[in-house]
């Protein structure tokens, strides 16, 4: 059926225009609408998707749209801290719908001051800076990082170091800090990502300090045209997630920040993923015995709902933004810090930290009996609290996607941290029973694996 028009008259000094406004569309809500088909027409595939169609969750379980109930141990990718449909989250966000969802912060928001407040008193910051994603917290830091090296020092080529296989986000200057080069492929200018970024072996101190030598020595040809080259920032992952779920070393960080402290520079640790509780620590940075200058978070900080933030310590570094320097439409509106007001409660109210602990130990042991029963599927199982990979053999004829594939088919979403670990990141109030549950299904996927490996 054609669409109605109507005609609209313009007249112009050298022309006269007649602009035909077509009737808009209104959108299509309906439960027998083709997901998938209009997926495929309409969405940019920036995903890889599984043939999955969510239509709803309750706690740790997730329903499709064929009434296939799942056990989430993806949780969002360590996002859904709460789970699914959680009431208290579900009632913070309802509340504040109905007073007010978003304002400029032209003015002040009463749930971003608390939120801000509850995130200081919990950690080693002094102020918060807050935006919508772990990409732009990590940005924002990358930004503090090269103001501050400038204003105090005086550096002109500010050089941020981070780690071989490490991940911070799909912006451009996060994406340049990320130490993989298969997320740079087809971003590059001139064969260069954005300048002033160098990559160190993670947990190497030998390979930190040599570059932190190097980068804080201006070379003669830039001293004599003015310009000063120096270490802004130390940018590294407590805990690498997407690098293969490989902890920090609390060596390794002893030194990265004695050696932020000899040059000047600051540590920023990136707590997007292992943050908020995951590794049975509300930060990451608690079990590594340091203290950074600035952290970074996202993901479980809103539930699910979508909020960003980046920490800074003391007032040389958190007063280093001034008006104008940086901002955020969406960051802490109400609605978002709402919602991070209600998992901060809940972490609090039921000792979640407790639960982590004691799950991800539960996740561990289980982990490793069925590595140790399965040797030649499964190898090394490591991680902290909620956040746990377990190695893939590489001669197990295998990869970390087709045991998570299998998986989905018992029932049970895990995700890869690489082609060779497969992640377990449930919520933070999974059950002692989920646990199990997770677990067996799990072992039946491997075993399956063993007999198809045998039967070859």
């Amino acid at each position: 059926m054609p669409l109605a028009t109507t005609a609209t008259t313009t007249t112009t000094t050298s022309a006269r225009h007649v602009a035909v406004e077509k009737e808009l569309i209104p959108p299509t809500t309906s439960s027998d609408d083709d997901i998938i088909g209009m997926y495929n027409e309409n969405v940019q595939t920036t995903y890889g998707r599984y043939p999955l169609t969510i239509a709803s969750g309750k706690g740790c379980k997730l329903y499709t749209t064929e009434g296939e109930e799942l056990l989430d141990f993806v949780s969002g990718i360590a996002t859904c801290a709460l789970g699914h449909a959680h009431p208290a989250l579900t009632d913070a966000i309802q509340r504040q719908m109905e007073s007010v969802h978003h304002v400029s912060n032209l003015y002040y928001i009463p749930a971003q001051a608390q939120l801000a407040k509850w995130i200081c008193d919990n950690s080693v910051a002094t102020k918060v800076f807050f935006c919508n994603s772990g990409a732009e917290a990590n940005e924002a830091a990358i930004k503090l990082a090269r103001k501050r090296a400038s204003t105090t020092s005086g550096i002109t080529d500010p050089y941020i170091i981070s780690a071989r296989q490490s991940f911070h986000g799909r912006t451009m200057a996060a994406l340049t800090a990320t130490g993989q080069s298969k997320y740079h492929q087809g971003f590059s200018y001139g064969g260069g990502m954005v300048p002033g970024f160098e990559y160190i072996d993670y947990n190497d101190i030998e390979s930190l300090e040599s570059m932190i030598r190097e980068l804080s020595t201006t070379p003669p040809e830039l001293e004599e045209v003015g310009r000063k080259r120096g270490v802004a920032a130390v940018m590294l992952e407590c805990l690498q997630g997407e690098g293969g779920i490989r902890p920090g070393t609390p060596e390794f960080f002893a030194a990265a920040r004695s050696l932020c402290d000899e040059v000047g520079a600051i540590l920023i640790c990136d707590e997007v993923q292992v943050g908020m509780g995951r590794s049975g620590r509300l930060w990451g940075y608690e079990n590594l015995g340091i203290e950074p200058d600035v952290f970074t978070s996202a993901k479980a900080l809103g539930g699910g709902v979508p909020i960003g933030a980046m920490m800074a310590k003391g007032d040389g570094v958190a007063n280093v933004f001034q008006p104008g320097d940086h901002a955020s439409t969406y960051g802490g509106n109400p609605l978002a810090c709402a919602a991070g007001l209600a998992v901060a409660q809940e972490i609090c109210d039921s000792n979640l930290l407790a639960n982590v602990r004691a799950r991800g130990q539960q996740l561990t042991d289980g982990l490793q009996t069925i590595a140790d029963k399965y040797p030649q599927i499964l190898g090394e199982i490591r991680g902290w609290g909620l956040l746990k990979g377990v190695e893939v053999q590489p001669d197990s004829g295998s990869t970390a996607g087709e045991l998570v594939g299998d998986a989905m088919k018992e029932g049970l979403l895990l995700v890869p941290a690489g082609a060779t670990v497969v992640r377990f990141v449930p919520p933070l109030i999974v059950t002692e029973a989920e646990i199990d549950q997770a677990l067996e299904k799990f072992e039946t996927v491997v075993a399956q694996k063993t007999t198809i490996e045998t039967s070859q």
